[in-house]
């Protein structure tokens, strides 16, 4: 999903008080991590992702995978922490403002 300039700073604004919900470690991302990021972007639509492991490049080949694994876009990364969103069809949570246009 490709996300507009106003709807990631609205997704911004509602993650700056989130917490890390998965926190992915030295191993990488696995199955069992995709898994738990899947389900927890079922519920939650919005969350916090800390990668661990690795170099900076290291990191952005992580948050790429896990982007393109869980169907999810990246609104934001910084240091160690990225911020991802994937909106669940059947319970919506977060109503996205409209691009213009």
């Amino acid at each position: 999903m490709k996300l507009s300039q106003a709807q990631k700073r609205q997704l911004r604004a509602l993650g700056h008080g989130l917490k890390p919900v998965v926190i992915i470690g030295n191993a990488g991302f696995s199955e069992s991590v995709q898994q738990e990021l899947d389900q927890s972007l079922d519920h939650h639509e919005l969350l916090k992702v800390r990668i661990n492991a690795g170099d900076r490049q290291g990191r952005e080949q992580i948050i790429r995978e896990l982007c393109e694994k869980t169907r999810s876009s990246l609104v934001q990364a910084i240091g160690h922490i990225a911020l991802v969103y994937r909106p669940n069809p059947a319970n919506r949570k977060i109503s996205l403002a409209r691009p213009k246009g």
